[in-house]
């Protein structure tokens, strides 16, 4: 088999394709998180602690340099711990919400198994309904002649 055949039978398998989905599922996901956390949650957490927006939280370790007329020659180094705590808190939010997903499914999956489990119960204890046998024409009649002289003898 050639080198794209393999490939081909590779990224076109069952599991692969789920696999794609599921990332471009989360990215798309990823980012309405991001977006809940920095447009919705944030901004009241923010006021709640005195107006300040975490994004803008740095502590500065070294100061930028400037020259004679004032323009930056080297930016300053910050450690940006509020844009850290912000994409701390999207990570909690976005594995909240996926282990929310993940019980939910495990209990549906759960229940569907119950389901089918009591039908198989249900359906091994129901007794077996008799068989008619299928009679011939021939055999039609001579049930319903004997049937008749069954009735005159008696």
């Amino acid at each position: 088999m050639s080198f794209i055949g393999e490939f081909k039978k590779f990224a076109l398998k069952g599991n692969v394709v789920d696999m794609a989905v599921g990332i471009i599922i989360g990215a798309a996901f990823s980012k309405i998180v991001s977006s809940a956390v920095a447009d919705v949650i944030m901004p009241p957490i923010g006021l709640l602690v005195g107006g300040v927006n975490f994004t803008d939280l740095v502590w500065k370790i070294k100061p930028e340099t400037l020259d004679e007329l004032g323009n930056v020659i080297a930016p300053a180094v910050t450690l940006n711990y509020g844009n850290f705590l912000q994409v701390t808190l999207d990570f909690l939010i976005v594995a909240f919400a996926v282990f929310l997903l993940v019980k939910f499914i495990n209990e549906l999956t759960k229940k569907t198994e119950e389901l089918t489990r009591k039908k198989q119960a249900e359906e091994a204890e129901a007794p077996a309904e008799p068989v008619q046998p299928v009679m011939s024409k021939e055999e039609s009649l001579l049930t319903e002649i004997r049937d008749l002289l069954a009735e005159k003898i008696k």
